[in-house]
């Protein structure tokens, strides 16, 4: 990377563009006074450009020339490129699942352009994709791509409510635009309190993060749109403490300390920096981990994840790529295959923000919990896989392998991690 960073630094060295600017700029000058002149003279034409010739030429070499040093340093850029990164050819697509369901990759291309904002671009993309659908590929070991199921098929046949998704995420680019940007936290707290009731069963902590943060806002002198009020800190405290009583109450049972703690702060109002509540009124994350939560919380309630499957899938694939460019290589050189399909035949290091489902071993067996032999819980509380408690039920009442209870095979319910 060091080589990297001295041909980044030797190009804002090099680049003149400045002063090529200003080169073309004099040739357009001179031209528009050719043209002028020709215009008002038709007979002088042939004297006037060959008079404006030479100058025109010489404009042109010396913008040509300051652009030199600058192609150079962008070619051993590109040498540096390719000197790093080397072209490799990607693996071979010899079970390439994705091509029995085009619709869904499809489906979450457009996704991805509506969650990020791109209206006009998933517009095109699925009126495009409406009109020239992809005829699926029968791959052996994946599902039956001809099964016209309405989750996968409804981009293909016109029915994906792009209409609707776009105007839900125009809302929460609007508010997300209000906190981040114009600090104003009304639009935000109004869409949680319509939803109160939804994210409180969700176990949700938005509605109280929100409020919180328009006590602080108010405690150092904003108003309620985010405004700073000048001249008028004093009053500040007094503010935060109306507001607390007005709107604190619904929140008195379920974060109660957390109340007590802002009120403690009164106390320290003339000099809260040097208080123990320092952390939560100098604190330069707040707005954007409020934004965080409020995005997380949106897409939840649209049962969608905070995050783009598409990105994530992307990303997760590229940092796969090497270590598989590099298994299939050693694979050629042995003459081996994998032959496992369920799962890659080596571990594949990814970020801890990628790691979205626990690993369930039953203890009985020993073995890894699947989509077909799921973990089951039975009444007792204990969990073993779905082939166990087949194997220990036999179908009647059955005695738990951990503990006295017993039950029926019936009785036992599916944990989903």
């Amino acid at each position: 990377m060091d080589e990297f960073r001295e041909q980044i630094e030797y190009l804002e060295r090099s680049a003149n563009l400045s002063t090529s600017i200003q080169d073309v700029q004099t040739v357009i000058d001179q031209l528009t006074a050719m043209r002028a002149a020709i215009a008002a003279a038709p007979h002088s034409a042939p004297l006037t450009l060959a008079k404006n010739q030479v100058p025109i030429k010489d404009g042109l070499d010396r913008a040509q020339k300051n652009l030199l040093p600058i192609y150079k340093g962008l070619g051993k850029y590109s040498k540096s490129l390719d000197k790093k990164f080397k072209d490799k050819p990607l693996p071979s697509a010899e079970n390439d699942a994705l091509s029995s369901h085009p619709s869904l990759i499809n489906r979450a291309i457009a996704m991805h352009l509506l969650r990020e904002g791109q209206f006009d671009v998933a517009s095109t993309f699925i009126s495009e994709a409406t009109k020239h659908p992809v005829q699926p590929e029968p791959t052996a070991g994946t599902p039956n791509p001809y099964l016209h199921e309405s989750w996968e098929q409804d981009l293909a046949n016109g029915t994906f409510d792009s209409q609707n998704l776009q105007q839900q995420f125009g809302e929460m680019y609007h508010i997300l635009h209000e906190l981040r940007t114009m600090r104003n936290l009304r639009p935000a707290i109004e869409w949680a309190r319509n939803r109160s009731d939804v994210l409180e069963a969700r176990g949700s902590n938005l509605e109280w993060e929100l409020c919180q943060l328009q006590f602080i806002c108010l405690f150092i002198g904003r108003d309620l749109h985010g405004v700073p009020i000048e001249g008028d800190e004093s009053n500040g405290p007094l503010r935060a403490w109306a507001y607390a009583r007005s709107e604190f109450g619904p929140f008195q049972n379920r974060y109660a300390k957390e109340v007590q703690q802002l009120m403690g702060a009164m106390a320290y109002a003339p000099n809260v920096l040097e208080s123990p509540y320092r952390r939560y009124f100098y604190n330069d994350a707040a707005w954007e981990e409020v934004a965080s939560s409020f995005t997380r919380e949106f897409c939840s309630l649209l049962g969608l994840s905070a995050d783009s499957p598409l990105y994530i899938a992307a990303t997760a694939g590229a940092i796969a790529l090497p270590t598989l460019l590099k298994l299939q290589n050693i694979m050629k050189e042995k003459r081996t295959e994998w032959t496992t399909q369920d799962e890659l035949p080596v571990e594949i290091p990814l970020p801890p923000s990628y790691h979205f489902h626990s690993i369930f071993v039953c203890p009985v067996s020993k073995e890894q919990s699947t989509d077909a032999n799921p973990p089951m819980m039975m009444p007792c509380g204990h969990v073993i896989a779905q082939e166990s408690l087949d194997r220990i039920s036999k179908g009647t009442r059955f005695k738990c392998p951990y503990c006295p209870g017993e039950s029926q095979p019936k009785d036992a319910r599916k944990v989903v991690l």
